[in-house]
Formats: C-alpha cells, structure tokens, sequence
C-alpha cells in the first residue's frame, strides 16, 4: 500500500546484485518501484551513471550500501547525486545505512578526518539531506552543512534478544572494552540484566596512543627552548592485566558493539568471557563489516552467535559461518523515507532512544 504523496523516487546506486536486496524491501514497504537507473564500470575501470527517467521536482531518495570495493560504492554516490542535482531533482536524500570511513573520524598523527573530507564531497555533490544508522561517533554529524538523521539499531537487537534468546533473563550484557560501556549500559538497563566490563585488553587502532599529540621526541632538549619553559614529558601508559569488572559465571554472554569488522578483538573477548565461566557468548553489532578470514575464525571461536543487521550485505560470509544471523531493519529506513517525503516528524523514530545507544 502507497503512504506516500506523489513525487517520490527511490534509486539504488550500487551495481552489485546482493546490494539491491535492502533497496528492493524499502520500496516494497513504501509501495513504489525503484527507479530505472544504469550503474557500471567502463573499461577504464570510470564509473558511469545513466538515469533512465525524469527526476525534475521529485524528492529523490538514494540507497546506497556499501560493499567490498568502498571507493567504486562512494563514486557511484557521488555520480548520481551530482546527476540529479544537474536534472533539476528538488532534493536529493542520501540513505547511507553504514556510513563509510566512519573509523577515520579523528586525527591520527600526520593523517587526516578522512570522514569529513567525505562528509564536504557528499555535499558539494549536492545532497540536500542523510539519512544514516548508528554512527560509529555520533560527532561525525557536525562535519555536514546539511541535516543529518543518525538512526538506530538497537530497538531491533533488543527485540532479537528478548525473542531469539530464550532464557535471555540469565544473561549479562558485555562491554569489551571500557570505550563500548556506556552502549551495553544502555542495553542493560532496558532489558534489566546486569552488565560486565573487559578491562585491559590490546589496545586498538583508535588508541590514543597514536594520535599526533604524542609525536614529540621523548629525549629533552637543552637550548631548544627557555629552561624556565621546559614541557614535562607523560609517562607513557601501561595496561593492566586483562580482567572482567562483572559476574559472567553460569551466564549468558552479550557483547554489543556497533561494528564488527576485525574480529580478533572480539575472539580474544569471548575467550576471557568462557575463562570466567559463561556458557553461551553472543555478539551483537549493527554493521557486519566481517571482512577477511572474519566468517572462518568466528565459526572456530567459542561464540555461540553473531547477530547483525542488513545495512552491508554479509550473504558470502553467511555461507562460510552459519553462525552469522541477520536482523532487517528496512522497516526503518522505509519509514525514515516516507516521514521526510511527507514532511513528517522524525521524533517518532528516536523515542526512548537514549544518546549512548
């Protein structure tokens, strides 16, 4: 059934066939077909873009989620963005379900915000809003001069819980890492189950260990500067010994995170977890980025389940890990359309929704 005025287009901008399937299922839910569009790569490996129909004063809607080749996915974005925009499209919404690049959001020594530089593309290419779910720092939405509606999954992995899980109610909900306490507080205190902290484990990529700001040279130098003015030197970090701030004895274990790309962080958590006594270790994240040997070193690992939403499609790493299970959370995104097209309030979609979600 159509619950949407007239005007409406919806375009699918990647070319791969398993990307389509979440655009299929936003416009089946929104009653409309999606847009007739050519997508490919010339022999050149130039990405080209051929709208098949008139977008003149309609809102268009863009899908895009991203697969394996990151780049050719933002280029075709970019294409058909600036495409509509040159046809006289009265606005152009970019839906975004994972946001890529959204790890490279701080500095890192001599680097660069990689995520703003995308951010100032998207709207140059003339994206006159976003539409995005559960940013991996909810700050990025600062770096774009245009609305940016930053969704979330977690009402979808809470029912997932409390329906898949049956004795969910034993069950203890796992930070693995100090950083991800405030989201599993979060899940906790919905599902009223008590929460654990993994504390001192390797660090990440993000440590602050690599930022700029500890590039100085760690010798002192005479003559360089007043004596008076001398910079004193911080002593460098040591991380304690690897422990569970949280009773996991005889309980279920839930790690929740927004990303699951690099898995070794959560094997080396789930190890820690059945150490202490847990007997079932899920993991539950909204982006299922699983890239690599991810699928072949969770199905070896203690973890009982992988739970993930459909923003990236996962289907090749599915059939390597029966493990991998999916939650659809197009009947967001469907509705996130249907609001703004209609020029509705999206205050419906965030109730309840806390900011550490």
């Amino acid at each position: 059934m159509n619950h949407t005025k007239g005007g409406l287009l919806i375009f699918t901008a990647n070319s791969h066939p398993s990307s389509r399937e979440l655009s299929k299922r936003i416009a089946e839910r929104l009653g409309v077909e999606l847009g007739k569009v050519q997508v490919y790569q010339e022999d050149n490996r130039e990405t080209r873009v051929q709208i098949q129909e008139s977008v003149r004063g309609k809102d268009v809607f863009i899908i895009q989620t991203m697969s394996k080749d990151v780049n050719t996915t933002i280029m075709e974005l970019l294409i058909m963005v600036y495409a509509c925009r040159t046809s006289c499209a009265r606005s152009i919404t970019g839906v975004l379900p994972y946001f890529p690049y959204s790890k490279q959001c701080k500095m890192r020594k001599r680097g660069s915000i990689v995520t703003k530089l995308l951010a100032s593309m998207m709207c140059k290419a003339g994206l006159s809003h976003l539409i995005t779910m559960d940013l991996h720092q909810k700050e990025i939405q600062g770096f774009f001069n245009i609305p940016v509606d930053n969704l979330r999954a977690s009402p979808f992995l809470l029912q997932y819980i409390q329906e898949e899980i049956p004795d969910y109610r034993n069950a203890v909900i796992v930070a693995k890492s100090p950083a991800s306490a405030k989201r599993a507080q979060s899940f906790a205190e919905r599902l009223r189950l008590g929460i654990a902290v993994i504390h001192g484990e390797a660090q990440d990529a993000e440590s602050d260990l690599v930022d700029g700001r500890h590039s100085p040279p760690t010798v002192k130098t005479t003559g360089a500067i007043h004596p008076s003015m001398e910079i004193p030197l911080l002593i460098p970090k040591e991380k304690p010994p690897i422990t569970v701030v949280g009773d996991v004895g005889g309980r279920i274990a839930i790690i929740v995170d927004d990303i699951i790309d690099d898995v070794d962080s959560f094997l080396a958590a789930a190890e820690t977890l059945k150490e202490r006594g847990a007997y079932k270790i899920f993991i539950m994240a909204t982006h299922g980025i699983l890239s690599s040997d991810a699928p072949r070193l969770i199905e070896e690992s203690p973890i009982h389940q992988v739970v993930v939403t459909n923003t990236i499609p996962h289907e090749l790493q599915k059939l390597q890990c029966p493990k991998i299970q999916t939650v659809d959370i197009s009947m967001i995104l469907s509705e996130a359309i249907r609001r703004i097209h209609n020029g509705e309030s999206m205050s419906y979609l965030f109730a309840n929704i806390g900011v550490d979600d």
